[in-house]
């Protein structure tokens, strides 16, 4: 299906259909960030919330912030459930219980292949859509049964990948090969965003930053105005010698993981950086202390000017991509 857009900018693709949604526009999980608060508030203004699983210490608490987030939304909403590699391993089998029994219909899953965690959602009628730095991990998510995928690129906050492939190649790339839908994260923003990836080949977009600096996010405000001060060069990728590599707002503390890992060379170990890895999210995103320790921002920074509620902001981007599409892009086809 492409993208269909009538009257009231409401936008038709195959990532609404699967999910339900009003608009192509996906809140993707952001550890410390993803509450019930912003998912409801990003799922009520006709996008897709996700709330963040691993943020919640336990399952009984994810438990808890499904309930509070019905509450706030009768629109549908997720639960993201990072794979990634971790001090001390969470319990992944309590956490898929819950988001199974609270009746949760879609889940994001991150990180390490998610097909020995596949088979309880998808007994329970749950949709899937995993997160890819790649074309090949794309084919792998589509082959193991994801119902759709979150394809980032190179400008992404957080973890990147080893390929360092940008959007404008992956998503055509990803677009050629896959059959299922796909939205494309990395660099989105706006209206333009949209259209863009639209134009790409894929159904919708994944925001993290820009959801990061609205005012519905549950982070301090000094977070969100670092975002907004923060320029398209004023992120950094640490990890990079340990191939987890991840896209991070410059800080001091940033610039001391980068002077250890030049120094250390090939001998670095994550011991080495932890102290400015290891527990900087709620010290940063509940305290604002925006400089202890590294914390994930994309490139999209640049970007970034306002802090909008969610409400205004999708209604903004909505608004914006029915003006690209039918005002300057038909006039250019006209032309």
């Amino acid at each position: 299906m492409v993208a269909v857009i009538d009257a009231g900018t409401i936008m038709k693709t195959r990532i609404t259909e699967l999910f339900g949604i009003e608009h192509p526009i996906i809140q993707g999980g952001m550890h410390y960030v993803g509450y019930a608060d912003l998912a409801a508030a990003v799922s009520n203004a006709g996008g897709l919330g996700i709330i963040t699983g691993l943020t919640q210490q336990t399952p009984e608490n994810l438990a808890c912030e499904i309930s509070r987030c019905r509450d706030m939304t009768d629109k549908p909403f997720g639960v993201n459930l990072s794979l990634l590699p971790t001090v001390s391993s969470p319990n992944y089998p309590g956490y898929l219980k819950v988001i199974v029994d609270s009746g949760v219909r879609i889940v994001e899953t991150a990180g390490r292949n998610p097909q020995s965690y596949l088979l309880p959602l998808k007994d329970a009628g749950i949709k899937i859509i995993h997160k890819c730095t790649s074309v090949r991990h794309s084919l792998k998510a589509e082959a193991i049964g994801c119902d759709a995928v979150s394809v980032d690129g190179f400008e992404c906050a957080g973890h990147p990948g080893e390929d360092d492939v940008p959007n404008f190649i992956l998503l055509p790339r990803a677009a050629d090969e896959l059959t299922i839908p796909f939205v494309a994260s990395g660099g989105m923003a706006d209206g333009s965003s949209l259209v863009a990836a639209l134009a790409l080949g894929a159904d919708g977009i994944n925001m993290g930053t820009r959801f990061m600096a609205t005012v519905d996010a549950p982070v301090r405000d000094k977070v969100k105005q670092a975002i907004v001060a923060a320029s398209e060069l004023d992120t950094r990728l640490v990890m990079r010698p340990l191939r987890n590599t991840e896209r991070v707002l410059n800080n001091s503390a940033v610039a001391r993981i980068l002077e250890t890992e030049t120094r250390l060379g090939a001998d670095v170990t994550f011991e080495n950086i932890a102290l400015e890895v290891v527990g900087a999210y709620p010290m940063v995103m509940l305290e604002g202390n925006v400089d202890a320790g590294a914390w994930s921002c994309g490139m999209v920074a640049g970007l970034i000017n306002d802090i909008p509620t969610c409400q205004e902001l999708i209604s903004r981007i909505m608004s914006q991509a029915e003006s690209i599409i039918k005002d300057r892009l038909a006039g250019l086809a006209g032309a």
